[in-house]
C-alpha cells in the first residue's frame, strides 16, 4: 500500500510554505487574463497571458518580483479562500478546498515532473498569446479550455 502524500494528511492551513508552493502544478492557467460580465458576474477565461508567463515552462519568469512588476498579480493564499472561485477546476488549491483529489497528471503524483501535465494538455503550453501581442479587443480571446478538468 502506498504512503499518503502530505496533501492527503494535512489541511491547506497546516502546510509548510514549501508544501504550499509544491501544490502548484505549474499549468499557468492562473496567469491568464479573465473577464467578468458586468451584468451577470460570469467569469470568462482568455488565452491572454501575463507578460511574465513563460510559454514553454508555463511558469512565471520573475516569480520573486512578480508583484512589483505586475501590480494586479494575485497571490493565492488562504487569506482569501473566497477568491478561489476564479481558479480553474484543475487547480490543486481549489480541488483540495473542494475535497477533491489531485489530478492524476499532477507533478506531485509523477515524481515532480510536469511532463504528464503537458502531454495531457492540462497546461497553457502552445495555447496562449502574450498580452503585449493582442490584436483587437480582449473579448476576442475568450476560451473554454482552462475550465477542462483534464482528469
Amino acid at each position: 500500500m502506498s504512503e499518503l502524500g502530505f496533501w492527503q494528511q494535512k489541511t491547506l492551513a497546516q502546510m509548510t510554505d514549501q508544501e504550499w508552493e509544491s501544490l502548484c502544478d505549474g499549468c499557468g492557467k492562473c496567469c491568464l487574463s479573465k473577464l467578468i460580465d458586468e451584468d451577470t458576474d460570469e467569469l470568462y477565461y482568455t488565452n491572454i497571458a501575463c507578460v511574465l508567463l513563460n510559454s514553454k515552462t508555463c511558469r512565471c519568469s520573475d516569480y520573486e518580483n512578480r508583484f512589483a512588476k505586475v501590480p494586479d498579480c494575485v497571490k493565492i493564499s488562504l487569506d482569501d479562500v473566497e477568491a478561489f472561485h476564479w481558479l480553474p477546476p484543475s487547480c490543486a488549491y481549489k480541488r483540495l478546498i473542494e475535497g477533491k483529489p489531485l489530478p492524476e497528471w499532477h507533478p506531485l503524483l509523477n515524481k515532480g515532473k510536469a511532463s504528464e501535465m503537458h502531454k495531457r494538455g492540462a497546461s497553457i503550453r502552445g495555447k496562449i498569446v502574450c498580452e503585449t501581442q493582442l490584436v483587437g479587443p480582449s473579448q476576442n480571446y475568450i476560451v473554454r479550455w482552462p475550465l477542462d478538468e483534464c482528469e
